[in-house]
């Protein structure tokens, strides 16, 4: 068993169902909830979506959408401007290349206007329930912290976790890594006390307890 193994088994064991902290009812909504969640919290996107959902329905309506309303619409997300065009333009892109539905495939995923892999793999893992590491700044820090990532290129996290790990726990395993970084192991002030991790932790500053 690799270290991430062991890792793995200690979180899964506090998070055993992790779920992605984003609403979304299918792939499409997962989809723009992902993009206008970047640099935005999953609280604020959630709200935002609450009555997007309800007017947006299918690719379609988004590209079809006046985009100085939409602008408006998702303006508490931050950075509304740029999201609003990759919003319009993937949905665009999702009817011309796909017939209006969101591909099931990395490659196609990332052929979209403003999907790289964490996206897709966002997308992959809670949409379409496939194994894929997705390196949020969560997974990113927390991996790093722990030992069994050695990057700040989040492809070359990706690479090295899925590399260590289950293929059959990509998903989980990320999910609950953010969680964890969410809730314990936190960009300013971790709590090393209260971490199941402590002892499997190869963080240089962490404190004796």
């Amino acid at each position: 068993m690799t270290d991430a193994e062991k890792i793995a088994k200690l979180l899964l064991k506090k998070y055993p169902d992790p779920k992605s902290a984003l609403n979304f009812s299918n792939p499409l909504e997962l989809l723009v909830a992902t993009i206008l969640a970047a640099r935005c919290t999953d609280i604020k996107v959630n709200e935002v979506t609450t009555g997007l959902f309800r007017k947006y329905r299918s690719a379609k309506d988004y590209a079809g959408a006046d985009i100085k309303i939409f602008e408006t619409e998702i303006k508490p997300t931050g950075f509304y401007k740029n999201k609003a065009k990759m919003v319009i333009t993937c949905c665009k892109k999702l009817i011309s290349d796909y017939k209006g539905k969101v591909p099931a495939t990395l490659e196609e995923l990332v052929s979209l206007p403003g999907v790289g892999r964490k996206t897709a793999n966002i997308v992959l893992g809670s949409a379409f329930n496939k194994q894929a590491i997705a390196v949020d700044t969560h997974v990113l820090r927390v991996s790093n912290r722990l030992g069994i990532a050695h990057a700040d290129n989040p492809d070359k996290v990706e690479e090295e976790l899925t590399r260590q790990l289950p293929g059959n726990i990509l998903t989980a395993f990320t999910l609950a890594l953010v969680l964890h970084g969410r809730e314990t192991c936190t960009a300013l002030k971790p709590k090393c006390p209260q971490c199941v991790l402590y002892r499997e932790c190869e963080w240089p500053e962490k404190p004796a307890i």
